[in-house]
């Protein structure tokens, strides 16, 4: 299929849209706001709106907008520096968003978001309804992280960036189509010419060079990892220049811009994309060659007999990597058990748990409901 068809064949039919605008976009190299560049884009969003598009957007910038409302020369590095800078230039962005989507006849809504509102069911559901009702009033979510409690780049409390949160939002949303704006045209090959469509992210990493900067948190790396989320759920990503002339509209319109990345062939829906993309798990078990062949050829629940070994401290209800005998990662699933108990129970039958334990318990460490296969 020549790549126009291609891209109008999986473009066509998206009505949910989360773009993602980096800091290096919203700045000048003065470190100041582009405000130009902010309007253009507030209208492009409209644009998408006017063709039934419902626009999700994930915004970085706080901190740049801080910086350059206290006149600092460079991005701090305290924690709780950065924190304070991202509290002073975040109204300073959304006041910006309202003046340029208002302009439009948009309103808008700021959602301040931490990776544990991702961890926690209750809190993922709350957040996602509220996103849905934001759109239900015909306002345009601005989603960012809340740095005044965790800092964009400190991936251990954190997101790591915003490429990342722009994806897990894709993801909560079920989203079709998520697009990471960046400097760069796309996904550039090694002779710096722009990839047009890649079917397989994993081959796609050995292109990465790096292209950090000083203003933002991301590279290339980060947006490739961020797209492989929202594939391994079944939709698509696209990496594009968003300086490129009214490049939203243009981009699903089908012309080819950008690098678009196809999606796996199956969905996950909700609960699987919490489970297997979106909660951290909190803890690894391992487990033999019979049943990983049971997992992923013959559609079964994970046994304590098949377990071999385990790591992190757990409470039941948590997430777990499952990893073969070499280490990859087979699956991820909510366990039934913690580790002390699992540490009890594998390699055992589940006959003899009630006994173990001293309590009725679950015949399977991970249902095959609570289990979701990864790269498959």
């Amino acid at each position: 299929m020549p790549p126009h068809e291609l891209r109008q064949s999986v473009l066509s039919h998206a009505r949910r849209v989360v773009v993602k605008m980096g800091t290096q976009l919203l700045t000048k190299s003065d470190g100041f706001l582009d405000l130009p560049y902010l309007r253009e884009m507030a209208g492009q969003v409209s644009r998408l709106r006017e063709q039934g598009l419902e626009v999700t957007l994930v915004s970085s910038g706080a901190i740049g907008s801080g910086r350059a409302e206290l006149g600092l020369a460079r991005r701090p590095r305290d924690v709780a520096e950065l924190q304070a800078v991202a509290a002073t230039g975040q109204p300073v962005l959304m006041n910006h968003f309202h003046a340029a989507f208002g302009h439009h006849g948009l309103k808008v809504a700021q959602v301040l978001l931490t990776r544990d509102d991702f961890d926690h069911r209750t809190r993922f559901l709350n957040f996602r309804n509220c996103l849905a009702k934001v759109h239900q009033f015909g306002c345009v979510p601005i989603i960012n992280e809340n740095d005044t409690v965790t800092v964009a780049g400190l991936q251990e409390i954190g997101f790591g960036d915003n490429d990342r949160l722009a994806a897990l939002v894709t993801n909560a949303l079920r989203a079709d189509v998520m697009v990471l704006l960046t400097v760069v045209d796309g996904l550039l090959d090694a002779a710096g010419k722009r990839i047009d469509v890649v079917e397989n992210i994993g081959a796609a990493m050995s292109l990465v060079r790096s292209d950090k900067s000083d203003l933002g948190t991301g590279g290339m790396r980060s947006k490739l990892e961020a797209a492989q989320l929202v594939t391994g759920a079944g939709e698509v990503a696209i990496i594009a220049g968003g300086r490129e002339p009214q490049l939203l509209p243009r981009l699903f319109a089908g012309e080819s811009l950008g690098t678009l990345f196809l999606p796996a062939a199956k969905k996950l829906d909700s609960r699987q994309r919490w489970i297997g993309l979106t909660k951290r798990p909190a803890g690894t078990l391992t487990i033999d060659d019979g049943a990983v062949t049971a997992l992923t050829q013959r559609g079964k629940s994970l046994l304590a007999s098949g377990v071999i070994a385990l790591t992190g401290q757990f409470e039941s209800g948590e997430v777990l990597f499952v990893r073969d005998g070499k280490g990859a990662v087979v699956a991820r699933g909510l366990s039934n058990y913690s580790a002390d108990e699992v540490r009890l129970i594998m390699g055992k039958k589940s006959s003899q748990f009630e006994k173990i334990l001293g309590r009725p318990a679950f015949a399977e460490i991970i249902h095959r409901d609570n289990l979701v296969l990864i790269g498959t």
